[in-house]
Order: C-alpha cells, then sequence, then structure tokens
C-alpha cells in the first residue's frame, strides 16, 4: 500500500472512533418539589 492509502485509512479510522466514542450517556438532573407540610385536625372534644 501506498503512504498516501495508509495515511487515509487511519485518518478515516480516527474519525470513525472520536465519532462513536462520544455517546456516553448525560446525567438527568430531576427537581422534585416537596409538598406544602399541612397539620391535621385535633379532636376537642365539642364541636364547633
Amino acid at each position: 500500500m501506498s503512504n498516501i492509502l495508509k495515511g487515509a485509512a487511519a485518518l478515516s479510522l480516527a474519525l470513525v472512533v472520536s465519532a462513536c466514542g462520544n455517546n456516553a450517556p448525560e446525567e438527568e438532573y430531576v427537581v422534585v418539589e416537596p409538598e406544602p407540610i399541612s397539620v391535621e385536625p385535633t379532636y376537642t372534644g365539642k364541636y364547633k
């Protein structure tokens, strides 16, 4: 093989590897807002 053909093959291989190696999954950030805390009614013994 000529040097030009070897260089072109090496360059194309490097391009394919670099293009395929960049597909790492990114982390997703999930923000969960807490619900407001409510006080349960207490029994007083009498009706209001």
